[in-house]
C-alpha cells in the first residue's frame, strides 16, 4: 500500500507541486514561443507526453547496461530518436499542427524536461514508476502550456478556437468570451507570453508556501 501510495504521490507531483514549467522552470523557451492558441498548447504537450513516458521507459529499461562514462550520450540518441518519430507522425496526420509549432517539434530533442527526467529519475528507477513518472510530468506540462495558451487566446483574441488536429476544415468550437473592444493584442506578442507566465508562476509559488505552511502548522501541532 505504501508503494502505491509513494507512486500516486510522485505522479500527482508533476501536476502542481513539482511542475516542469511553473515549480522547475525547465522549458520555459518552447512554452513562451508556442502557446499562442489552445491548439498548439494542447499539441505539443501531448508530443511531450508521448516522449517523455516512451524515453523514461526505454531508458529505464536500458539504465543497468548503459556505461556510467557515455550514458548523456545514450539518452540524446534515445530522445531524439523519439522526438524524430513523433514529427513524422505529426508531419503526415496532422500538417497543420506540424505547421504551427514549426521547429519547436524537432527541438524537443534539446528540452531540459526530457533530459532532466532521464538523468534525474528514470535512470535510477523501475519501468512502472518512471512511466508514472514521465505521465505525471507530462501532464503537468500540458496544463502548464494549455492555460497559458488560453489565457493568451482569450486576452489577444478574445475568442477561443479549437480544431480537429487532423483535419484543420473541421473546427470543434469557436467561442467568443470578450467583445473585440476589450482585446489586449499585446497577449499574442512575446511580452504578453513573459506577463502570463509570471502571473501563473508566481500563483503557484504562493499556492506552494501556502500548503507549505499548512503542512508546518500541523507538525508543530
Amino acid at each position: 500500500r505504501d508503494l502505491i501510495m509513494n507512486r500516486f504521490q510522485n505522479f500527482k507531483n508533476g501536476l502542481l507541486k513539482d511542475n516542469p514549467v511553473f515549480s522547475l522552470y525547465l522549458g520555459i523557451c518552447s512554452t513562451l514561443a508556442i502557446t499562442t492558441s489552445v491548439n498548439n498548447g494542447l499539441g505539443m504537450g501531448v508530443a511531450v507526453i508521448c516522449v517523455l513516458i516512451m524515453s523514461n521507459v526505454i531508458i529505464s529499461l536500458v539504465r543497468n547496461i548503459t556505461p556510467e562514462e557515455i550514458r548523456i550520450p545514450v539518452y540524446i540518441v534515445i530522445i531524439a530518436t523519439l522526438v524524430k518519430i513523433i514529427q513524422m507522425l505529426i508531419e503526415a496526420y496532422a500538417p497543420a499542427l506540424n505547421t504551427s509549432l514549426g521547429v519547436f517539434i524537432p527541438l524537443i530533442v534539446v528540452n531540459c524536461i526530457i533530459l532532466g527526467r532521464a538523468e534525474a529519475f528514470a535512470s535510477k528507477h523501475g519501468v512502472l514508476d518512471s512511466a508514472l513518472d514521465g505521465l505525471g510530468m507530462g501532464l503537468g506540462y500540458t496544463l502548464a502550456v494549455t492555460s497559458m495558451s488560453l489565457i493568451r487566446e482569450v486576452l489577444s483574441t478574445g475568442m477561443i478556437n479549437l480544431v480537429n488536429p487532423f483535419d484543420e476544415t473541421q473546427v470543434l468550437f469557436n467561442i467568443r468570451i470578450l467583445p473585440d473592444d476589450y482585446v489586449i493584442s499585446m497577449f499574442s506578442s512575446p511580452v504578453g507570453a513573459f506577463v502570463t507566465f509570471a502571473i501563473l508562476a508566481a500563483l503557484v509559488s504562493v499556492y506552494k508556501n501556502h500548503a507549505g505552511q499548512k503542512v508546518a502548522a500541523k507538525e508543530v501541532k
